[in-house]
């Protein structure tokens, strides 16, 4: 069944067009959409596949897509998913530890945040921001967001609820014929935020859909730090190397979004230079902020950031151009920062998690990254000179985030499935 099912998605439908991942996702989307109809619950649909497999053929054909292909693909779907819809036990240098899916039916999510109830939130790139009971069940839309760009890699990105109980967005905001990463907060009052400020704008916005960042994280002094991609302008342009730009920076703001680092010769708010594109960052349990980026063929890092650090990019890269040329002089050049480790090939880290140890007292602060190209989960040993353990199961298609849940148990968004999935101890 699982093999009809991968035939038919790379079929044609009645068009004569391929089924495409742009109507896969809308399935997805029509598939929760009609669960939450017949009130089924996220995990094993206890026979009940059925009723919900001709709902959603009917909701398809009603829609005039023409996807006959389709339309088979949702009844052997329907077969299986009692099956796959069950928690998924992967082993580890821990044990055993279950993966059971939390929330589905999402269009390219992005990130994940917990609110101080138990409730969660999930941008979609290209969709919003969508508000979760503590189960996962009754979504609700939240209004309010701020208007975005949804250019190639850019949209709606990161989420994060600040410990003063204001939600802090990223996303790529519009700028005449461009767009350039921005950063907004506001208040969540029901479905809604409100009050809703922008906090940082890139000065000038760049062409093109690529390499917009972007991470929020908060310091223990309530300060917050956010990082922006080089929006493709290196390895040719130098915008990473220019402290007045925004491009390839770490920016440190205060809670009200006033500049918290000020830097001679450089825009009010840059912490740190020479980045490619962080996806991924985190404070440790000293208290250190660190990120992970994308290198270009090869040469992804891990870095440690002190305030001033320059990462080199694109003078430094232990990465090579995709037409195999040289990029800068190599890999150091005095008075620039190394990574702790990199990765070659590239993995294309996204997210990035310092783990506590309150379920897997092992894991005690080991670093925890996704994986977008290889598809894993990454332990990265503090220990042992971050040495990766890869965790891989059926769940973890192209990890872009990943967390730690209030009662320790760790999360992370799967943009294959377009699904939240909790990871912790298999009974």
């Amino acid at each position: 069944m699982a093999v009809f099912v991968g035939v038919t998605l790379e079929a044609v439908n009645s068009k004569g067009k391929r089924v495409c991942a742009h109507q896969w996702r809308r399935f997805s989307r029509i598939w929760a959409q009609c669960r939450q109809a017949v009130r089924l619950p996220q995990g094993n649909v206890n026979g009940k596949a059925g009723p919900v497999c001709l709902a959603v053929t009917q909701a398809i054909f009603w829609r005039g897509d023409g996807m006959w292909q389709l339309w088979m693909m949702v009844v052997a779907a329907g077969v299986m998913l009692p099956q796959a819809m069950r928690a998924e036990v992967v082993e580890t240098g821990a044990g055993p530890m279950e993966i059971s899916r939390v929330a589905d039916g999402l269009d390219e999510p992005w990130a994940l945040a917990f609110l101080p109830d138990g409730r969660f939130l999930v941008t979609e790139r290209v969709g919003g921001l969508w508000l979760y009971a503590a189960d996962g069940t009754n979504r609700l839309q939240v209004s309010g967001v701020p208007a975005f760009v949804d250019e190639g890699q850019g949209g709606l990105l990161d989420v994060m609820v600040h410990s003063g109980g204001e939600v802090w967005l990223t996303y790529a905001e519009g700028q005449g014929t461009g767009a350039g990463t921005a950063a907004a907060k506001g208040r969540l009052v029901d479905a809604g935020l409100v009050d809703v400020q922008v906090v940082f704008q890139s000065p000038e916005g760049g062409s093109g859909g690529r390499h917009f960042g972007s991470r929020l994280v908060e310091a223990a002094d309530g300060t917050v730090f956010l990082t922006i991609g080089d929006r493709g302008t290196g390895p040719e342009g130098m915008a990473a190397q220019d402290g007045m730009r925004a491009e390839g920076k770490v920016i440190h703001l205060n809670s009200d979004g006033r500049a918290a680092t000020v830097q001679a010769g450089m825009l009010p708010g840059v912490y740190s230079l020479g980045h490619r594109n962080p996806q991924g960052a985190a404070m440790d349990g000293a208290g250190q902020l660190w990120v992970v980026e994308h290198g270009a063929k090869g040469g992804d890092e891990l870095n440690l950031i002190r305030e001033g650090g320059n990462y080199g990019w694109p003078v430094i890269a232990y990465g090579e151009n995709y037409d195999g040329a040289k990029i800068g002089v190599g890999q150091a050049r005095d008075g620039m920062e190394q990574p702790v480790i990199y990765w070659d090939p590239s993995i294309a880290p996204s997210g990035l998690m310092f783990y506590s140890g309150k379920l897997v007292a092992e894991w005690a602060g080991d670093a925890f990254v996704g994986s977008l190209k290889f598809d894993y989960l990454g332990r990265l040993d503090a220990d042992a000179g971050f040495a990766e353990e890869r965790i891989m199961g059926e769940a973890t298609g192209r990890v872009r985030d990943v967390i730690e849940a209030p009662d320790g148990a760790i999360w992370f968004v799967s943009v294959n499935d377009g699904a939240i999935y909790r990871m912790g101890p298999a009974p």
